[in-house]
């Protein structure tokens, strides 16, 4: 008699239902939020709020969605929401606007108003408003990034960076100036000219590598050693900057990943993903 298994693509499904359950029965989940009403110059947005069953002052991260800054959506990063909340940390996954209809400094400008919204708000979801944290893949670790280091947000909000640390996953465009200047023929770069606009003072003015000097707050970078070619050579760069001026930027390579799953990782509870940013925020210790 043949013994019966499981078919490989079967055994995947379940591993991802079992995994994408995880946290559920221990969250509690508000969704669509406005933080921002439309004007002249921004649309209106939303954010989703993901919080440990009867938190108290919990420690909180801000999360922005990927995808070359013209496409995503908060909806996609669910899981990660619920799975920070079972793990004791209130989750905010934002929305904000996209190219070609919105340019960068309409990003940066939502997403500094998204962490105010927060500052001023998390406490009734059972957050700590003293324990901000935000984090970004891709294109969305480029603008956590921005109003990380950069001062003119906050001027422009009337407040200071109520930022305790930021966590920046396989970031793109941490040197955008030098690499549409000086990449863009060999890697299609003019591709993020919805984005970015094809003016090189826009260009260095949302490059947060040219804003190191101004805020010293810790900074966390997780990089897939088989990234784009155009994240490797401006993590690099960014790190040599901040290693040269002495900021506190802490480091974590994942061997053989590629750009996509370091953050598909994240799916799964286990994932080391979680364990560089929970010991980055100290929660549990």
């Amino acid at each position: 008699m043949k013994q019966m298994g499981m078919k490989p693509s079967l055994i995947f499904l379940l591993v991802v239902v079992l995994a994408s359950s995880c946290g559920v029965l221990q969250t509690s989940r508000t969704k669509n939020i406005s933080y921002l009403s439309a004007s002249a110059t921004l649309p209106a947005k939303t954010l989703n709020v993901f919080a440990p069953k009867k938190a108290s002052h919990a420690p909180v991260l801000i999360f922005i969605h990927g995808g070359s800054w013209h496409s995503g959506r908060k909806e996609i990063y669910d899981f990660m929401g619920n799975r920070l909340a079972a793990k004791g940390v209130v989750s905010v996954i934002i929305d904000y606007p996209l190219a070609p209809d919105y340019q960068l400094p309409a990003m940066e400008q939502a997403s500094a108003l998204a962490i105010k919204w927060v500052k001023e708000n998390i406490a009734r979801y059972g957050g700590d408003p003293t324990n901000l944290y935000v984090s970004g893949h891709s294109a969305g670790g480029h603008l956590a990034a921005l109003v990380a280091v950069k001062d003119e947000p906050w001027k422009e909000l009337g407040i200071s960076n109520p930022l305790k640390g930021a966590i920046l996953n396989d970031p793109a465009g941490l040197d955008w100036y030098w690499f549409l200047t000086e990449r863009k023929e060999k890697y299609n770069a003019e591709d993020n000219y919805d984005a970015f606009t094809s003016d090189p003072d826009v260009w260095k003015a949302y490059s947060p590598i040219y804003f190191l000097d101004e805020k010293e707050i810790p900074l966390l970078i997780l990089e897939g050693e088989r990234t784009y070619p155009g994240i490797k050579l401006t993590v690099e760069r960014f790190r040599n900057s901040a290693a040269e001026k002495g900021i506190n930027l802490e480091y974590s390579l994942y061997p053989k990943a590629k750009h996509i799953p370091m953050v598909t990782q994240f799916y799964f509870p286990w994932s080391k993903g979680y364990k560089d940013v929970l010991e980055f925020m100290e929660v549990g210790k």
